[in-house]
């Protein structure tokens, strides 16, 4: 039996073909609110059931939960408010009672929402608890900013059709990576959030993660990410170079989540948990820093939050690693718990570190990443 949804079921807001069309028509007069990618993102993520139990953006008693407690109202386990953030002259626009459509800035319509409710947020309060800090120069926290105060709340209906994913062959609703792996018999699946190109430590986990799962689901972030992430498709051609090379093919799968980067250390490694639960996975892998960005977080923070959250509650079992690295001892991949190192002996690996190395144009070494990836880094870095 698969890990149910968080909350137990698993939402679907999602209408599509003669549905879709039929409400499109009936709401064609409504009022139509351009929101940001983040929001067209969360929408997505409500309707496939990504964000269960969410059947739409949160009203002010839900958020204020998250916020100060972590958790909904009804005392569910949530880690990061879900809002949907206009500017004054909509908020100003709409009533409650209202259905407005929820547009890009072109003007194509993703969703329709009831609007149950408006208030405005405390942004100060909200950088502080769920990001830890109120620094403008922490990418979440601009964002907030950025957003502004400005909210509507209500349930949505996602027009899926409309939904155009980048790489639409590994773009997975929660119900469908849960038929794949129950296709595949896989009854233990861990997943393992990146947005980087997978080095050498990222293997190790996941392959450490194997030995004790059915099955592993490298679940790549899609996504808005900070302009000095490497881009999407570049991420996605390493991805595959490594499955295809150094994974068993049966016990594999690669999907990604069209998901936006919050940057909130542990809260957010709380949120990506629980999003893959919602994908049918059991286990989730926490390595150093999870969601993490500058120094803002301390390197375990993101594992030693699960501690603060019921068990019983967040049903998805977190593997905790430890910084893993290069060992010129063993001639392996090793952490302090299985390496005899010195830490002058000792090679460690980042996403940062990688990203250093191509901006000078210098060459990966292969004890930081795989050839096959390292060859995609460098011809995508001298091609800018």
């Amino acid at each position: 039996m698969s890990i149910p949804a968080h909350g137990g079921t698993l939402v679907d807001r999602a209408v599509q073909g003669a549905q879709a069309q039929q409400l499109l028509e009936e709401y064609k007069g409504a009022l139509r609110v351009p929101v940001s990618y983040r929001v067209l993102s969360d929408a997505y993520l409500i309707g496939v059931g990504a964000l269960s139990p969410l059947e739409g953006f949160m009203g002010k008693e839900d958020y204020q939960s998250v916020v100060e407690k972590m958790h909904l109202a009804t005392g569910l386990v949530f880690a990061i408010p879900v809002t949907l953030t206009v500017p004054l002259k909509q908020y100003q626009q709409v009533v409650p009672g209202d259905e407005v459509l929820l547009t890009d800035a072109a003007g194509t319509v993703y969703a329709i929402m009831a609007v149950q409710e408006k208030f405005e947020r405390d942004i100060e309060r909200e950088a502080v608890l769920v990001y830890r800090t109120d620094d403008r120069n922490h990418p979440g926290v601009a964002k907030l900013f950025e957003e502004g105060p400005y909210v509507l709340a209500g349930p949505i209906r996602y027009f899926l059709d409309r939904f155009q994913p980048e790489f639409p062959e590994h773009t997975l609703t929660p119900a469908e990576t849960r038929a794949a792996f129950q296709k595949r018999g896989w009854k233990t699946i861990v997943a393992f959030q990146t947005r980087n190109p997978m080095h050498r430590a990222h293997e190790y986990l996941t392959k450490c993660a194997l030995e004790i799962v059915d099955g592993l689901l490298i679940h790549p972030l899609v996504g808005e990410t900070k302009s000095d992430d490497i881009p999407a498709a570049v991420r996605m051609e390493c991805y595959q170079a490594l499955i295809r090379h150094y994974y068993p093919q049966d016990r594999v799968m690669l999907s990604v989540l069209p998901a936006a980067m919050r940057y909130a250390g542990p809260r957010e490694a709380i949120f990506h948990a629980i999003l893959r639960k919602n994908y049918g996975c059991t286990h989730f892998i926490v390595g150093r820093d999870h969601a993490g960005v500058g120094n803002y977080y301390g390197t375990y923070d993101a594992q030693r939050i699960f501690d603060e959250v019921d068990p019983e509650q967040l049903q998805i079992t977190p593997l905790m690693f430890e910084h893993a690295f290069w060992c010129t001892v063993t001639g392996g991949m090793a952490t302090t718990k299985t390496s005899p190192s010195t830490p002058e002996q000792r090679i460690f690996l980042s996403g940062t570190k990688v990203r250093q190395l191509l901006r000078e144009g210098k060459s990966l070494p292969p004890e930081f990443t795989r050839p096959e990836v390292a060859q995609i880094l460098q011809r995508w870095a001298q091609g800018q």
